[in-house]
Formats: C-alpha cells, structure tokens, sequence
C-alpha cells in the first residue's frame, strides 16, 4: 500500500467521518489548552459542594466542591494519553513478534502463536484486571495490564501480513540481491505491512481509552484527586443525587470513544482482516 493510498484512506468521506474527526480534535485542543480556559481541578470549595450546574460551574461541583468542568478538561490530559500508550505498548510488543514467527517460521513461530492463543482464550478484562492488581494500582500498571492482552492481536496481525509479503515479487528480488534476512524484514517487509497495522492501531485507540477509564474506575489506573474520567464516574457513584457528577465525565468519555469508531468507517474492514 503506498503512501497516497494510505493517505487517501485514512481521509473523511463522509459526513459521520468528519463528525468523528472533529470531536477527536476538539478533545485533543480541549486536553491541550485546558490550564488555560479552566480553574485548578484540585481546589476544594466545601461551602459549593455538590451545586447543580450554573453559570458560576458550567458542570456543577462534586462532594468536595471542585469544579466539574475544569475536572472533565483536564481529565482529558489523563484519559487520552493512557489510551495512546497502550496502543503503542501493544504494538511494540506485538508487531516485533508477529514478524519473527512470520519471517522465521518454525519454533518461533509456534511459540509466539501459541502464546497468543492462550491470550485469546482467556477474558481480556479479568487477565488485565489480575494483572493491573498484581502490580498495584497506578497508571503504569494499567497500561501493562491491558497492553498485555492487546499485544497478541497485533502478533497474529502481522505474522499474516508477513506470510503474505515474504513471496511477494520485491522481496524475492531483495533476497537475490544479497540482503540479510534481518535486512529484508526489518527495511522491506515490515515497512510494506506497516499501514495496515497502523489502521487496526487508529481502531484500537478506543477501545483502549475505554479499558484503561474501565481500570480507573475499579481503582486500578489513575488515583485521586487526580481528575481522569473513569475515575471520576466511579466517585460519583457515592453521590447518586448529583446526576452532574457522573454524567459529564461519562459522556466526555463516551464521545470519544464514538468518535473513533465513526472515524473507524473510513477503512475496508475485509481488507484489515476482520
């Protein structure tokens, strides 16, 4: 897939696309110039607590009087990056290993292979939640945990595009000209599956900001007081008089999690494999 095509796929074409374009923007501008346009997330105002929505607090206060809307827009500074980490976690892991079995075939290949079967077979969410707990709670040890469960998909996505390239014409051709086979993979094969890999990548960004705001919320990923959605819906679950609380960071995380799957329609699911 060259360049211009992969341009032109990751492109809008329509207008449910350049919805989901725009608010992952506008989440992506908010997260950024949040410190500017809003009030400390941390200062408590007991004398304000839970106050309903008003033109002092767009988005009311919660139990300790802090400002929910300033809460929502820098939790986007927490809940954004931790998605993109885990994504890019996984694919570290997977797409080296993918490759291997693919391009090395034999031990490597059944080893990697089964690994990853025995990943699949088991419920991604209880193994990222053991995981998650056997490390300890943090941000870190959400990102591991859930990496840790995504990375197979990314093994079995690239060993199949390595499959499929390692016969191709250029190939063979790089092959008679003397290359390395480290040098084949590494310089021509990888480089030819990288745009698939990179669309599953963009797919995956919501799911993984969903799990890693599902893990705050158990309290296993990001920890008070510091604002991130998933955990602020679960601390409003104490309070569920004050329906502001919950659903303003729930909606902020439910939008862009529509956002990129409207974006998502921009790609030929069969041609990624699905």
């Amino acid at each position: 897939m060259s360049r211009s095509a992969t341009a032109s796929r990751i492109r809008p074409h329509s207008a449910a696309q350049w919805v989901g374009v725009s608010i992952i923007a506008a989440w992506i501008l908010l997260a950024v110039v949040a410190p500017l346009i809003s009030s400390d997330p941390l200062a408590q105002t007991t004398s304000d607590r839970l106050q309903a929505p008003s033109g002092a607090h767009l988005f009311g206060t919660d139990q300790l009087g802090r400002d929910v809307f300033s809460r929502v827009l820098h939790g986007a500074r927490a809940t954004l990056p931790i998605g993109v980490c885990i994504v890019l976690l996984a694919t570290l892991v997977g797409v080296p290993a993918g490759a291997l079995a693919g391009f090395v075939r034999g031990w490597v290949d059944e080893v990697v292979m089964r690994l990853a079967d025995l990943l699949f077979a088991l419920p991604a969410l209880v193994l990222a939640l053991a995981i998650a707990a056997a490390l300890g709670p943090s941000v870190s040890s959400a990102v591991i945990a859930i990496a840790a469960v995504m990375w197979p998909r990314y093994a079995r996505l690239t060993r199949g595009q390595v499959l499929t390239l390692r016969q191709r014409e250029f190939v063979l051709a790089d092959r008679a000209t003397g290359a390395s086979p480290a040098q084949v993979l590494w310089q021509t094969v990888l480089p030819n599956a990288a745009p698939v890999v990179s669309l599953v990548a963009v797919l995956d960004l919501g799911t993984a900001t969903l799990a890693g705001a599902t893990l705050s919320f158990l309290g296993l990923g990001v920890q008070p007081p510091t604002p991130e959605w998933g955990a602020m819906v679960s601390s409003a679950v104490q309070t569920p008089e004050a329906w502001w609380t919950s659903l303003f960071p729930g909606f902020a995380l439910v939008s862009f999690v529509i956002a990129i799957n409207l974006y998502g329609q921009v790609f030929d699911r069969k041609e990624l494999g699905r």
